[in-house]
């Protein structure tokens, strides 16, 4: 993991002592909440609905145990005893108070965390892959990368007002676990003909009230030129992005408006200029960050298969959870946990300050002392002994953690709604839980198979529900909620915008109307092994959409 070097401490110091006044001047009402808005955004700071909310970057989706313990106690000691993992791999504390949110930086600090830039129009959090330097499929970790991309954003002087937010992703891996083509920047690192590494760049991808699908805009540029080209394509869009009408102001919209190879020549021709300057990165400097992510020392354990094989057989439970939450580890003897925050009926992404002590005890004694937050608002140990899985599930199942249900129906993606969020125009929490609960016997998600649902409580789509096989937005009409559903829907390696059904369910009906969809799926899918998106692709939206209407368009 990274650790702070002293131009860091310094800087974090800085901006706590900044904010601090800020707060103190609010609260002795020498500043108004107008005035003070756009200070308390830069440091993280939202005004939902019943109180204050602060958002903490979790840099890459990468904690320490010591991190994770800070966090809990902040849960304990400032809000209601929980934090909520978002799709952005941060943690959103929903009950702090103002007076105490500079001490929480203060502690903050001191684990080498803080809230700079998870708000506002800047370069927010960069995410990425979960497995990162862990995973089987993995020719490179993406994170260093991700760090180098962090640093240089910070405080950007350039960036720090751009038209509008702007998200960056970082892969490595054949698969992509980072939803990069949904981002204003995706990187996807890989290695050209001569074995040198470099990035896919894409472009334009985004959620929204306009969701759109990024498009490769360079297929391979050096890893050395990664922060030339990066600032070229941020420059164009300063230069060029909307800022009279926020609803336009992504890049995104830049590259649907301009056209991408308009925009191609323009970039070109600003890295052109900047590659061979100061942002050119020396390798030197590629190898001191990567050394902060070496893998760590892992002892061949080959004893543990045959055990673990026994154990599987002789606890059914245990044996369902391996299936589900382990994946394969780079170490033939090790395997990668996932841990999910999804048990029935609960709010997807929350975590209570005992379990967060808990994870951080696992992480300490038997994941090397690393812990990982995926986008899809779960936690992971990214380097497990075979042998020590069933300790593990043990103590999780104690715990309330120990869901198997990662890549599962119940395994859902769901931003916190009208519950806290003053954008959100209808309860997504509320829907996750009667689905988890409609869909709560395991025999029945084995049944489903692999499946993402996603929910969003408004069209800003935090809970990802454009890139969900299956789709929930909640809207507002006439004073009720309503459910949009959306099909078809993909965030990995062929990414796809789902297309709505038709009109809008209750409160009442949607469960239902989800139901209905799968009942579907089972009853035309050619094998056990079709999953439900190759069933999409297959059939088409009109079978499902007669599943749920009839002839006058009411629902079924």
């Amino acid at each position: 993991m990274y650790r702070y070097d002293e131009f860091d401490k310094a800087f974090v110091a800085a901006r706590v002592a900044e904010f601090s006044d800020q707060v103190t001047r609010r609260l002795a009402g020498e500043m108004t909440e107008e005035e003070f808005m756009p200070l308390r955004l830069r440091n993280g700071v939202y005004l939902q609905l019943h109180a204050y909310m602060l958002r903490v970057a979790i840099p890459y989706g990468t904690l320490s145990s010591r991190q994770l313990r800070k966090l809990a106690h902040i849960a304990r000691r400032y809000d209601r005893g929980y934090g909520h993992f978002t799709t952005r791999q941060n943690i959103q504390f929903n009950w702090p108070r103002l007076v105490d949110i500079p001490e929480i930086l203060e502690e903050l600090s001191e684990v080498e965390m803080h809230a700079i830039q998870t708000s506002g129009n800047c370069i927010r959090n960069v995410t990425s892959d979960h497995f990162a330097g862990a995973a089987a499929d993995e020719f490179a970790d993406p994170r260093p990368y991700a760090e180098i991309l962090r640093q240089w954003s910070s405080l950007h002087p350039e960036f720090s007002y751009l038209p509008r937010k702007f998200k960056i992703a970082v892969v490595g891996a054949r698969i992509d676990r980072a939803a990069i083509q949904v981002h204003d920047i995706g990187l996807w690192l890989k290695r050209d003909s001569s074995g040198k590494l470099g990035f896919a760049f894409y472009v334009g991808g985004g959620q929204g009230r306009t969701p759109m699908v990024a498009r490769l805009l360079r297929d391979f540029v050096p890893e050395e030129d990664l922060l030339s080209y990066t600032t070229a394509i941020i420059r164009i869009y300063n230069l060029y992005g909307r800022r009279d009408n926020k609803y336009k102001a992504r890049i995104k919209i830049l590259i649907h408006e301009t056209g991408l190879e308009k925009l191609r020549e323009e970039i070109e021709a600003e890295f052109a200029i900047l590659k061979t300057g100061e942002l050119k990165l020396p390798q030197a400097d590629i190898d001191a960050i990567n050394a902060y992510f070496h893998t760590p020392d892992l002892a061949d354990r080959p004893e543990w298969h045959h055990n673990l094989d026994w154990l599987r057989s002789d606890d059914p439970a245990f044996d369902r959870w391996v299936n589900r939450n382990v994946a394969s580890h780079r170490h033939p003897d090790y395997g990668i946990v996932t841990i999910s925050l999804k048990p029935t009926g609960g709010v997807p992404g929350d975590a209570t300050s005992v379990q967060m002590d808990v994870v951080a005890d696992l992480a300490e004694r038997y994941s090397k002392d690393e812990l990982r937050v995926s986008y899809h608002q779960n936690l992971v140990l990214p380097h497990v002994a075979l042998g020590d899985l069933k300790v593990i599930y043990d103590t999780l199942l104690a715990t309330g953690l120990a869901s198997a249900n990662i890549g599962l129906i119940s395994d859902i993606i769901a931003c916190p709604g009208l519950d806290y969020c003053t954008l959100a125009n209808a309860r997504s929490i509320s829907v996750a839980q009667q689905i988890s609960a409609r869909f709560s016997s395991h025999d029945r998600q084995m049944q489903v198979g692999e499946i993402q649902l996603n929910i969003s409580g408004c069209i800003n789509a935090c809970g990802h529900h454009h890139v969900g096989h299956i789709g929930i937005l909640g809207v507002e009409k006439k004073g009720s909620e309503l459910y949009q559903l959306t099909l078809g829907g993909n965030a990995g390696n062929n990414c796809a915008i789902g297309e709505i059904t038709g009109r809008g369910f209750s409160s009442d009906e949607i469960v239902d109307a989800v139901e209905t969809v799968i009942n579907t799926y089972l009853s035309v899918r050619e094998s056990n092994k079709e999953s439900f998106i190759s069933t999409y692709r297959r059939v088409g939206m009109a079978l499902f959409r007669q599943a749920l209407y009839d002839v006058t368009g009411r629902a079924v």
